[in-house]
Protein backbone atom coordinates (compact mmCIF):
# COMPACT_ATOMS: atom_id res chain seq x y z
CA UNK A 1 0.00 0.00 0.00
CA UNK A 2 0.60 3.87 -0.04
CA UNK A 3 0.41 6.58 2.59
CA UNK A 4 0.72 10.13 1.72
CA UNK A 5 2.58 12.06 4.41
CA UNK A 6 3.49 15.32 5.41
CA UNK A 7 2.94 18.20 7.34
CA UNK A 8 2.74 22.23 7.78
CA UNK A 9 4.35 24.23 10.40
CA UNK A 10 4.92 27.45 10.98
CA UNK A 11 7.08 29.51 14.27
CA UNK A 12 7.34 33.20 14.77
CA UNK A 13 10.57 34.24 15.97
CA UNK A 14 11.48 37.50 17.15
CA UNK A 15 14.69 37.65 16.00
CA UNK A 16 17.41 35.14 14.72
CA UNK A 17 17.01 32.03 16.74
CA UNK A 18 18.88 28.65 15.98
CA UNK A 19 16.26 25.54 15.89
CA UNK A 20 17.09 21.88 15.42
CA UNK A 21 13.70 20.18 13.84
CA UNK A 22 13.21 16.31 13.71
CA UNK A 23 11.04 16.34 11.09
CA UNK A 24 12.61 13.93 8.86
CA UNK A 25 11.47 10.34 8.17
CA UNK A 26 13.83 7.96 10.12
CA UNK A 27 16.60 6.25 8.25
CA UNK A 28 14.92 2.88 8.89
CA UNK A 29 12.14 4.26 6.49
CA UNK A 30 13.67 6.22 4.06
CA UNK A 31 14.14 2.95 1.49
CA UNK A 32 10.35 2.64 1.56
CA UNK A 33 9.72 6.64 0.11
CA UNK A 34 8.11 6.87 -3.00
CA UNK A 35 8.88 10.39 -3.48
CA UNK A 36 11.13 13.37 -2.93
CA UNK A 37 11.14 13.78 0.56
CA UNK A 38 12.78 17.23 1.40
CA UNK A 39 11.79 19.80 4.18
CA UNK A 40 11.30 23.18 2.60
CA UNK A 41 11.48 26.89 3.88
CA UNK A 42 9.37 29.81 3.53
CA UNK A 43 11.19 32.03 3.24
CA UNK A 44 14.37 29.89 2.44
CA UNK A 45 16.81 29.53 4.93
CA UNK A 46 20.16 27.46 4.93
CA UNK A 47 19.73 24.16 6.92
CA UNK A 48 21.83 20.85 7.50
CA UNK A 49 21.34 17.35 8.84
CA UNK A 50 22.78 15.37 11.31
CA UNK A 51 22.45 11.85 13.00
CA UNK A 52 21.86 12.17 16.92
CA UNK A 53 23.22 9.43 18.96
CA UNK A 54 19.86 7.58 18.31
CA UNK A 55 20.23 7.36 14.83
CA UNK A 56 17.54 10.00 14.04
CA UNK A 57 17.91 12.55 11.76
CA UNK A 58 18.10 15.99 12.89
CA UNK A 59 17.72 19.57 10.74
CA UNK A 60 19.86 22.52 12.20
CA UNK A 61 18.99 26.11 11.03
CA UNK A 62 18.50 29.52 12.24
CA UNK A 63 15.28 30.92 11.90
CA UNK A 64 14.89 34.64 10.98
CA UNK A 65 12.63 37.03 12.45
CA UNK A 66 9.08 36.77 11.48
CA UNK A 67 7.11 34.13 10.66
CA UNK A 68 8.98 30.66 9.41
CA UNK A 69 6.70 28.09 7.47
CA UNK A 70 8.38 24.64 7.56
CA UNK A 71 6.30 21.54 5.26
CA UNK A 72 7.07 18.32 3.49
CA UNK A 73 4.69 15.84 1.64
CA UNK A 74 5.55 12.61 0.45
CA UNK A 75 4.82 9.25 -0.34
CA UNK A 76 5.94 6.31 0.82
CA UNK A 77 5.22 2.13 0.46
CA UNK A 78 4.16 0.41 3.08
CA UNK A 79 3.32 -3.52 4.19
CA UNK A 80 -0.26 -2.69 5.14
CA UNK A 81 -0.34 -5.18 7.53
CA UNK A 82 -0.79 -4.59 11.13
CA UNK A 83 1.70 -4.55 13.91
CA UNK A 84 2.99 -7.85 14.13
CA UNK A 85 1.51 -10.42 17.74
CA UNK A 86 4.28 -12.49 18.57
CA UNK A 87 3.21 -13.95 21.85
CA UNK A 88 5.97 -16.39 22.45
CA UNK A 89 8.62 -13.86 22.18
CA UNK A 90 10.74 -14.36 25.56
CA UNK A 91 11.80 -11.45 27.65
CA UNK A 92 15.61 -12.25 28.10
CA UNK A 93 17.80 -12.08 31.77
CA UNK A 94 19.80 -8.70 32.07
CA UNK A 95 23.14 -10.10 31.47
CA UNK A 96 21.68 -11.65 28.11
CA UNK A 97 21.09 -7.89 26.79
CA UNK A 98 23.23 -6.29 24.10
CA UNK A 99 24.71 -3.03 25.38
CA UNK A 100 23.13 -0.91 22.79
CA UNK A 101 19.58 -1.61 24.68
CA UNK A 102 20.94 -1.12 28.53
CA UNK A 103 20.31 2.23 28.08
CA UNK A 104 16.57 1.99 27.93
CA UNK A 105 16.13 -0.11 31.10
CA UNK A 106 17.72 3.23 32.47
CA UNK A 107 15.16 6.20 34.02
CA UNK A 108 14.99 9.43 32.10
CA UNK A 109 13.17 12.85 32.37
CA UNK A 110 9.90 11.52 31.83
CA UNK A 111 9.94 7.78 32.63
CA UNK A 112 10.72 8.36 36.90
CA UNK A 113 11.39 4.46 36.81
CA UNK A 114 12.00 5.13 40.92
CA UNK A 115 8.71 6.70 41.49
CA UNK A 116 6.70 3.18 39.82
CA UNK A 117 9.48 0.38 40.22
CA UNK A 118 7.55 -0.98 43.41
CA UNK A 119 3.80 -0.82 41.51
CA UNK A 120 5.22 -2.40 38.89
CA UNK A 121 6.38 -5.44 40.69
CA UNK A 122 3.42 -5.76 42.76
CA UNK A 123 0.90 -5.57 39.56
CA UNK A 124 3.42 -7.62 37.04
CA UNK A 125 5.85 -9.47 38.87
CA UNK A 126 2.92 -12.50 38.80
CA UNK A 127 2.79 -12.34 35.44
CA UNK A 128 4.31 -14.49 32.76
CA UNK A 129 7.80 -12.85 31.37
CA UNK A 130 8.03 -11.40 27.73
CA UNK A 131 5.06 -10.69 25.31
CA UNK A 132 2.93 -11.43 27.64
CA UNK A 133 3.63 -9.11 30.53
CA UNK A 134 4.28 -6.34 27.90
CA UNK A 135 0.67 -6.66 27.10
CA UNK A 136 -0.22 -6.82 30.36
CA UNK A 137 1.41 -3.28 31.21
CA UNK A 138 -0.57 -1.52 28.00
CA UNK A 139 -3.90 -2.98 29.17
CA UNK A 140 -3.52 -1.47 32.69
CA UNK A 141 -2.40 1.65 30.85
CA UNK A 142 -4.99 1.53 28.52
CA UNK A 143 -7.75 1.70 31.25
CA UNK A 144 -5.38 3.74 33.84
CA UNK A 145 -5.45 6.95 31.43
CA UNK A 146 -7.83 8.92 30.07
CA UNK A 147 -6.83 10.28 26.20
CA UNK A 148 -8.20 13.63 25.54
CA UNK A 149 -6.40 16.21 23.66
CA UNK A 150 -7.53 18.20 26.43
CA UNK A 151 -5.42 16.69 28.67
CA UNK A 152 -2.29 17.63 26.88
CA UNK A 153 0.68 19.00 29.02
CA UNK A 154 4.08 19.13 28.12
CA UNK A 155 6.19 18.13 31.63
CA UNK A 156 3.79 15.64 32.72
CA UNK A 157 5.86 12.27 33.90
CA UNK A 158 5.14 9.05 33.66
CA UNK A 159 4.66 8.89 37.32
CA UNK A 160 2.46 12.31 37.13
CA UNK A 161 0.41 10.39 34.30
CA UNK A 162 -0.38 7.65 36.83
CA UNK A 163 -1.92 9.27 39.29
CA UNK A 164 -3.24 12.29 37.36
CA UNK A 165 -4.67 9.24 35.34
CA UNK A 166 -5.56 11.35 31.91
CA UNK A 167 -2.98 12.26 29.12
CA UNK A 168 -2.49 12.30 25.19
CA UNK A 169 -0.63 9.32 23.40
CA UNK A 170 2.45 10.79 24.72
CA UNK A 171 1.42 10.00 28.42
CA UNK A 172 0.43 6.40 27.67
CA UNK A 173 3.73 5.86 25.95
CA UNK A 174 5.81 7.22 29.04
CA UNK A 175 3.90 5.04 31.80
CA UNK A 176 4.08 1.74 29.38
CA UNK A 177 8.07 2.37 29.00
CA UNK A 178 8.56 3.35 32.06
CA UNK A 179 6.53 0.03 33.55
CA UNK A 180 8.45 -2.13 31.50
CA UNK A 181 11.73 -0.89 32.25
CA UNK A 182 10.79 -1.72 35.75
CA UNK A 183 10.26 -5.09 35.33
CA UNK A 184 13.88 -5.27 33.45
CA UNK A 185 12.26 -5.08 29.96
CA UNK A 186 14.29 -2.32 27.65
CA UNK A 187 11.50 0.30 26.33
CA UNK A 188 11.71 2.66 23.91
CA UNK A 189 9.95 6.17 23.12
CA UNK A 190 8.53 6.42 19.56
CA UNK A 191 7.27 9.17 17.44
CA UNK A 192 5.46 9.34 13.61
CA UNK A 193 3.04 9.34 11.46
CA UNK A 194 -0.16 6.80 12.56
CA UNK A 195 -3.30 7.73 10.29
CA UNK A 196 -6.69 6.24 10.79
CA UNK A 197 -6.08 3.17 8.84
CA UNK A 198 -8.25 0.21 8.76
CA UNK A 199 -10.12 1.96 11.84
CA UNK A 200 -12.30 4.66 11.94
CA UNK A 201 -11.76 8.10 11.19
CA UNK A 202 -10.95 10.23 14.54
CA UNK A 203 -12.90 13.26 13.39
CA UNK A 204 -9.61 15.28 15.70
CA UNK A 205 -7.70 17.09 13.68
CA UNK A 206 -4.59 15.26 12.58
CA UNK A 207 -1.38 15.25 15.00
CA UNK A 208 1.55 13.38 15.08
CA UNK A 209 1.42 10.08 17.23
CA UNK A 210 3.63 8.35 20.28
CA UNK A 211 4.01 4.72 20.74
CA UNK A 212 6.79 2.31 22.30
CA UNK A 213 9.09 -0.51 21.17
CA UNK A 214 10.03 -3.42 23.47
CA UNK A 215 13.08 -5.48 23.40
CA UNK A 216 12.08 -9.31 23.19
CA UNK A 217 14.05 -11.87 22.42
CA UNK A 218 16.29 -10.43 20.24
CA UNK A 219 14.90 -7.81 18.59
CA UNK A 220 12.16 -4.35 18.77
CA UNK A 221 8.41 -5.14 18.72
CA UNK A 222 6.56 -1.73 18.48
CA UNK A 223 3.25 -1.73 21.11
CA UNK A 224 0.29 0.57 21.89
CA UNK A 225 -1.05 1.70 24.89
CA UNK A 226 -3.15 4.46 23.95
CA UNK A 227 -5.03 1.93 21.18
CA UNK A 228 -3.83 -1.24 22.88
CA UNK A 229 -4.82 -3.58 19.29
CA UNK A 230 -2.55 -3.64 16.51
CA UNK A 231 -2.60 -0.74 14.30
CA UNK A 232 -1.63 -0.39 10.13
CA UNK A 233 0.87 2.38 8.44
CA UNK A 234 3.14 3.41 11.40
CA UNK A 235 5.83 5.66 9.69
CA UNK A 236 8.76 5.83 12.44
CA UNK A 237 10.61 9.77 12.24
CA UNK A 238 12.55 9.57 15.67
CA UNK A 239 13.21 6.81 18.51
CA UNK A 240 14.56 8.03 22.29
CA UNK A 241 14.36 7.24 25.41
CA UNK A 242 11.67 9.57 26.45
CA UNK A 243 9.60 12.63 24.57
CA UNK A 244 12.35 14.56 25.09
CA UNK A 245 14.82 12.68 23.14
CA UNK A 246 12.51 13.44 19.74
CA UNK A 247 10.92 16.96 20.20
CA UNK A 248 9.74 17.93 16.85
CA UNK A 249 11.31 21.14 17.45
CA UNK A 250 13.97 22.64 19.82
CA UNK A 251 14.28 26.39 20.06
CA UNK A 252 17.40 28.56 21.54
CA UNK A 253 15.19 31.33 21.80
CA UNK A 254 11.81 32.82 22.40
CA UNK A 255 10.04 30.70 19.55
CA UNK A 256 6.00 30.34 19.16
CA UNK A 257 3.95 27.75 17.16
CA UNK A 258 1.67 29.61 15.13
CA UNK A 259 0.81 26.65 12.87
CA UNK A 260 0.38 23.11 12.91
CA UNK A 261 -1.18 20.80 10.45
CA UNK A 262 -0.36 17.29 9.93
CA UNK A 263 -1.30 14.89 7.32
CA UNK A 264 -1.29 10.98 6.71
CA UNK A 265 -3.84 8.89 5.06
CA UNK A 266 -3.71 6.02 2.52
CA UNK A 267 -3.68 6.27 -0.87
CA UNK A 268 -6.02 4.88 -2.74
CA UNK A 269 -5.91 6.12 -6.44
CA UNK A 270 -2.76 6.58 -8.36
CA UNK A 271 -4.44 9.45 -10.18
CA UNK A 272 -5.43 11.02 -6.71
CA UNK A 273 -1.44 11.01 -5.32
CA UNK A 274 -1.50 14.87 -6.49
CA UNK A 275 1.36 16.76 -5.51
CA UNK A 276 3.86 15.68 -3.39
CA UNK A 277 5.54 18.50 -2.10
CA UNK A 278 3.05 21.27 -1.37
CA UNK A 279 0.54 20.50 1.86
CA UNK A 280 -3.07 22.95 1.67
CA UNK A 281 -2.45 25.56 4.29
CA UNK A 282 -5.18 25.83 7.49
CA UNK A 283 -5.80 29.71 9.12
CA UNK A 284 -2.75 29.93 11.52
Amino acid sequence: MKIRAGYNIAFESYQNTPITLMLSVHPDRQSDLLSEHRITFSPSVASRDYLDTFGNTCTRLIAPPGLLEVSNLFTIADSGKPDEIRPTARQWEVDELPNDVMVYLLGSRYCDTEKLSQLAWYQFGGTLGGWQRVQAICDYVHQQIEFGYHHARGDRTASEGHTERRGVCRDFAHLAVTLCRCMNIPARYCTGYLGDIGVPKDPAPMDFSAWFEAFLDGRWYSFDARHNHPRIGRIVIARGRDAADVAISTSFGPTRLVRFQVITEEVTDIAAEGPTNELPLVAA
